[in-house]
């Protein structure tokens, strides 16, 4: 279970981009977060998986406080909270196995990580991993000759290999063209419902939060100021959420080709 309570974030001097922001969720469900840019939407994943320091507040994660954890104890928390970035955060010039494998890191050792030393049976779970995201034909790929939706892929089979208790996703969409796009968000509430994983992800496409979670939170200013289910998300909800943003609201609600991918 995750357990948020009163976590305040801020940098430097400015106005704090996370204003005592409280969450509880432990169902094995996909909740995704909408809000218009600068609404904190990504500062809060960050601080969940420690990318970035929280200032106040709690992360409690199957009861434990993972802001008060420190070195070994802090590795054995991130280990158990797999992350999608929307950049992917790939090493190009590994191949995709390496890059899934990376994923294991965590319980491995740097050394034996360095050297490529896995377990069978870690190998033989990033062979079923990459079956499942549909790459098994590019096992021995370098991962800077994939395409975008590709790239991602293996993105999701990183996170997986670290058999999280839960999982982020930071818009993992937001860099690819519709149809990939679409593909990758099926392929995140599919590997939801099979792991019975919890997922909490930042969307910035309206439609596929209402399309594919079954929980959807809306921050404004730092501020979770909406909790329902899709079908709850009104019209009048939306104007809320994206008040004084109606342009970024409009993108978001329909979806417009950024690059176009050759998945």
């Amino acid at each position: 279970m995750l357990k948020i309570t009163d976590l305040k974030k801020s940098y430097g001097k400015g106005e704090p981009v996370l204003k005592g922001l409280n969450l509880t969720t432990d169902e094995r469900r996909l909740t995704a977060i909408i809000g218009s840019s600068g609404a904190g939407k990504s500062t809060l994943l960050r601080c969940i998986n420690r990318l970035v320091p929280a200032n106040s507040g709690k992360i409690e994660l199957d009861g434990v406080n993972v802001l008060e954890l420190h070195g070994r104890q802090l590795q054995d928390a991130r280990r158990q909270i797999g992350m999608i970035f929307q950049s992917y955060n790939l090493v190009d010039r590994l191949t995709v196995m390496e890059n899934v494998l990376a994923g294991r890191l965590g319980y491995v050792g740097m050394l034996r990580g360095v050297f490529r030393r896995f377990q069978q049976e870690d190998i033989d779970r990033a062979y079923a991993l990459l079956k499942r995201v549909g790459l098994s034909q590019y096992v021995n790929k370098r991962c800077d000759a994939l395409s975008g939706g590709e790239r991602q892929r293996v993105g999701c089979a990183r996170a997986l290999m670290q058999n999280p208790r839960i999982l982020l996703a930071d818009e993992p969409t937001a860099s690819l063209d519709p149809k990939t796009s679409e593909r990758i968000m099926e392929l995140i509430a599919g590997i939801t419902d099979e792991l019975d994983l919890p997922v909490l992800i930042n969307l910035h496409n309206v439609p596929q939060a209402t399309t594919y979670a079954d929980r959807i939170l809306g921050l404004r200013h730092g501020v979770m100021i909406f909790d329902g289910n899709p079908g709850d998300l009104t019209e009048d909800w939306l104007e809320k959420i994206y008040a004084g943003h109606e342009d970024d609201l409009k993108k978001q609600m329909k979806v417009a080709p950024v690059e176009q991918d050759d998945e």
